[in-house]
């Protein structure tokens, strides 16, 4: 069994797989933060399926993108429960759960995640022989830079995540097609489905190495560094 975490954007679910059937998922996208909301959630999914938390194979998470704050409180929150339960640890990345919402699509798929900085985090995919296969490496990219990109595919490309109203007035190709927008949000039993397949595959990380995957450096980096420099030699 796996119990799976996203907390990578506004919204925060818990999700449990069993022998890689879903048999339970609960979603908020509530003011509350992932601190206040995501043990609660745990604790009530896991009551409300009737499994106890010591029959946790693996614990899974997104690691990025994302939020900065939201990514640090999922992996601290998994990194606990691993420790104190010497379980091993399982990260996903946030884009392949989100374009997992709809794998099978025709044409391409691209989750956009808000970056900010008039930024997406995204990647582009396409479904091969009923697997979700991803065509590019994981982008930081301005919007109209990634339209220009998906445009010379010459394919219909179905877009989700939380950057699709971000920025109407770029994603309005007549070869975009919106997802629904029960669809939209990453979503935690996709980052369990995931972490099942690599769970079948004898993959597990290091807990104590694991790390959220950011693809830009936070502010705080980049703050530090201009004040400090790179502390590097020339």
């Amino acid at each position: 069994m796996i119990l799976a975490l996203e907390t990578a954007t506004a919204v925060a679910s818990v999700a449990v797989i069993d022998k890689g059937k879903l048999i339970g998922e609960f979603f908020t996208n509530t003011s509350k933060n992932h601190s206040q909301s995501l043990m609660p959630l745990v604790d009530s999914l896991l009551r409300f399926v009737a499994k106890d938390i010591e029959e946790v194979a693996a614990f899974a998470l997104a690691i990025g993108p994302g939020s900065f704050t939201g990514l640090r409180i999922g992996l601290a929150t998994v990194k606990g429960m691993c420790i104190a339960l010497n379980k091993p640890a399982i990260g996903v990345s946030t884009l392949d759960g989100l374009a997992m919402n709809v794998s099978g699509a025709q044409g391409l798929i691209c989750p956009l995640l808000d970056a900010r900085k008039s930024e997406v985090y995204t990647a582009v995919y396409n479904t091969q022989d009923n697997e979700l296969c991803r065509l590019t490496d994981y982008m930081a990219v301005a919007p109209s830079e990634l339209m220009e990109q998906l445009a010379k595919y010459d394919q219909p490309v179905t877009i989700l995540g939380d950057a699709v109203d971000a920025y109407p007035e770029v994603f309005k190709e007549p070869f975009l097609r919106k997802a629904a927008q029960g669809n939209r949000w990453p979503r935690a039993a996709q980052v369990a489905q995931l972490a099942w397949q690599r769970l079948q595959r004898g993959e597990v990380d290091d807990i104590y190495n694991l790390a959220p995957f950011y693809i830009r450096r936070s502010e705080a980096e980049v703050s530090w560094e201009s004040k400090h420099g790179t502390g590097k030699e020339v």
